[in-house]
């Protein structure tokens, strides 16, 4: 008995990867987040298949509804916003059904944090400048381990990228400016990453709270953070050195340029 778990990628129904779109067309069971994926991709399941919203749906009332159809030997596929892995709740109903003795398929999507750096054409990890991505939240009301508060995260001065953060964007700023941040520190806010009604709003850590007041953003938001996200950093001299004919691998032999 298996239940597969398939990541619809971050909005657009074409980012869904070929094997989930596969597994979506081929189920007799679809249960999917009606609030955060696209209406248009679970269309494309097969006539005959049963369509379950999940948005109004606790873990238990879902997890019962899964049990039940595998059990009664249904394919039966749960449908993901992004990717499953990052911000999912996807272990809490792993575990129930393990319980169960139905076993799962992780099937993974393009999480809205590649979708949203696609967006706004960014490189997250820059040569000399930043070779780490961190992927968190602001702390809400529901905390965060101690030793990852943002203050703390932000000391390493690298790219990070903020799930769940919209409605927190005053307590992002002042964590960001006492890690030691400028405050002209660019951030880019994605609204919606590759929907039809995608919104860009290009700004710094000193005014990202008013700018995305003023653009009515307060949800569904990825805010990218860190000087790889400056809007001029085509003009300026970061180069990889995977592309630098003086570098050698295994597929090419370097050039001197002496």
């Amino acid at each position: 008995m298996k239940l597969y778990i398939v990541g619809a990628g971050p909005g657009d129904p074409d980012l869904i990867t070929v094997k989930g779109l596969t597994l979506l067309q081929e189920a007799d069971v679809v249960l999917y987040a009606d609030s955060l994926v696209s209406e248009e991709l679970i269309k494309k399941a097969k006539p005959k298949a049963e369509i379950l919203k999940t948005a109004g749906m606790h873990l238990q009332e879902m997890v019962d509804v899964m049990v039940q159809h595998v059990k009664a030997g249904k394919k039966v596929v749960r449908v993901h916003t992004g990717d499953p892995a990052v911000y999912g709740a996807i272990m809490e109903q792993m575990a129930l059904l393990k319980k169960e003795g139905i076993e799962t398929k992780i099937i993974p999507g393009v999480s809205s944090v590649f979708a949203a750096a696609a967006a706004v054409g960014a490189e997250l990890t820059i040569p000399d400048l930043t070779q780490t991505l961190i992927l968190t939240r602001a702390e809400g009301r529901t905390p965060v381990p101690e030793f990852e508060k943002l203050r703390d995260l932000g000391k390493h001065q690298c790219t990070i990228a903020l799930f769940l953060s919209a409605t927190l964007t005053k307590k992002v700023m002042k964590e960001f400016i006492a890690a030691g941040w400028s405050k002209d520190t660019p951030v880019a806010v994605v609204y919606k990453a590759s929907w039809p009604d995608e919104k860009i709003v290009r700004t710094t850590v000193e005014h990202l709270d008013e700018d995305m007041r003023k653009n009515g953003i307060r949800k569904q938001a990825m805010i990218l953070a860190g000087w790889a996200l400056d809007p001029d950093i085509h003009d300026k001299e970061y180069r990889s050195k995977l592309y630098d004919q003086a570098f050698t691998h295994g597929y090419r032999k370097g050039v001197s340029t002496r």
